[in-house]
C-alpha cells in the first residue's frame, strides 16, 4: 500500500489552490489581494469613522462596528494561508494550526449571523419604539447582546473542532482548499464521523435557519408598522434606514445558501467552480459590507467625507 495512504495522524495537511492552474497562481492572486486589502479598508475604515465620530455612536452603528469586525476576522483567517499558497506554493499545515482555522472561521459566519439578527433587533426598536429606541438600546444592552452573540457561535462550534484533535487521520492528508473548514477535514479522518456529520446540521444549520427566519418575522412587523404611518414621506424614510441591512442580509445569505446547494448537488460540476464559490462565501460579504453601508446611509458619507478632507488638508500641509 502506498505511503500516502498510512495511518500518519502527526503529518500535515496539505491545503489546495486551484489544481490544474498553477501556473497561473501568480495572475489569481492578483483579484484575491485586491479583495483581501479592499477589505482591511474598508472595514477599518467604517471602525474608525464609528469610533471617532460622535454623530456615529449610535445603537445601530455599534452593530455595524461589530460586523465590521467580524468580516475582518474572517479575512485576517484566510488570508495568510491563501496567499502563502498562491505567492509561495506552501500548502503544509499543522493539525493544530488546521483546527484552529477551522474554528475560528465557522465562528465568525455563526457570529455574523448573530450580529445580523441583533441589527434586526435594532432596526424593529427603532421603528415600532422610535421615542424609546435609546432607553430599550442602552450601551451596556448592546455589549450585553454582542457578548452573548459571541459565546453563542463560539460554544456551539466548539464541540465538533475538540473532536477532530482525537481522530485518527490516514488519508491522503489532501484538503480542498487553501484553508481549513471542518466539512475537509473529516473526509480525511479514519474514524466514526457520525456526530460531526449530524452536528452541524442539526445545531449549526438549525442556528442559522432560526436567525433567519426572526430576521423575517421582524421585517414583517416592521413592515406593517410602517404601512401604519400615514405620511407617505415618513413611510418611505423608516424603509430606507433598513435598506442597507436587508442588502447585508441578502449578501450573506444568498452566498451561504449557493455555496451549501453547490457542495449538496453539485457533484458533477467542476471542482474549481466548489473553489470559486468558497471564495465568494467567504469574501464577498466582507468586501461589500463597508460598500452597501457607504452608499446607503448619509451618516457614514458625511463621516467619509470628513475624512478625505481631513486627509486631502494634510497632504497640502
Amino acid at each position: 500500500m502506498p505511503s500516502v495512504w498510512l495511518n500518519t495522524s502527526t503529518c500535515p495537511f496539505l491545503l489546495t489552490g486551484f489544481p490544474g492552474l498553477e501556473k497561473f497562481y501568480h495572475l489569481i492572486s492578483l483579484p484575491l489581494l485586491v479583495a483581501y486589502i479592499s477589505i482591511l479598508l474598508g472595514n477599518c475604515t467604517l471602525l474608525f469613522l464609528i469610533k471617532d465620530d460622535h454623530n456615529l455612536h449610535e445603537p445601530m452603528y455599534y452593530f455595524l462596528a461589530m460586523l465590521a469586525a467580524t468580516d475582518l476576522g474572517v479575512t485576517l483567517t484566510t488570508m495568510p494561508t491563501v496567499l502563502g499558497v498562491l505567492w509561495l506554493n506552501h500548502r503544509e499545515i499543522g493539525h493544530g494550526a488546521c483546527f484552529s482555522q477551522a474554528y475560528f472561521i465557522h465562528t465568525l459566519s455563526i457570529v455574523e449571523s448573530g450580529v445580523l439578527l441583533a441589527m434586526a433587533y435594532d432596526r424593529f426598536i427603532a421603528i415600532r419604539n422610535p421615542l424609546r429606541y435609546t432607553t430599550i438600546l442602552t450601551e451596556t444592552r448592546v455589549i450585553k447582546i454582542g457578548v452573548g452573540v459571541f459565546i453563542r457561535a463560539c460554544l456551539s462550534i466548539m464541540p465538533i473542532i475538540i473532536r477532530l484533535h482525537w481522530f485518527p487521520y490516514c488519508q491522503s492528508h489532501i484538503l480542498s482548499h487553501a484553508f481549513c473548514l471542518h466539512q475537509d477535514v473529516i473526509k480525511l479522518a479514519c474514524a466514526d464521523i457520525t456526530f460531526n456529520r449530524l452536528y452541524p446540521i442539526i445545531v449549526v444549520f438549525g442556528m442559522g435557519l432560526l436567525d433567519f427566519l426572526i430576521i423575517c418575522f421582524s421585517y414583517i412587523l416592521i413592515l406593517k408598522t410602517v404601512m401604519g404611518i400615514a405620511s407617505t414621506d415618513e413611510r418611505a424614510k423608516a424603509l430606507n434606514t433598513c435598506v442597507s441591512h436587508i442588502c447585508c442580509i441578502l449578501v450573506f445569505y444568498v452566498t451561504v445558501v449557493g455555496l451549501t446547494f453547490i457542495h449538496r448537488f453539485g457533484k458533477h460540476i467542476p471542482h474549481v467552480v466548489h473553489i470559486t464559490m468558497s471564495y465568494i462565501c467567504y469574501l464577498f460579504p466582507p468586501f461589500m459590507n463597508p460598500v452597501i453601508y457607504s452608499i446607503k446611509t448619509k451618516q457614514i458619507q458625511s463621516g467619509l467625507l470628513r475624512l478625505f478632507s481631513l486627509c486631502y488638508s494634510r497632504t497640502r500641509l
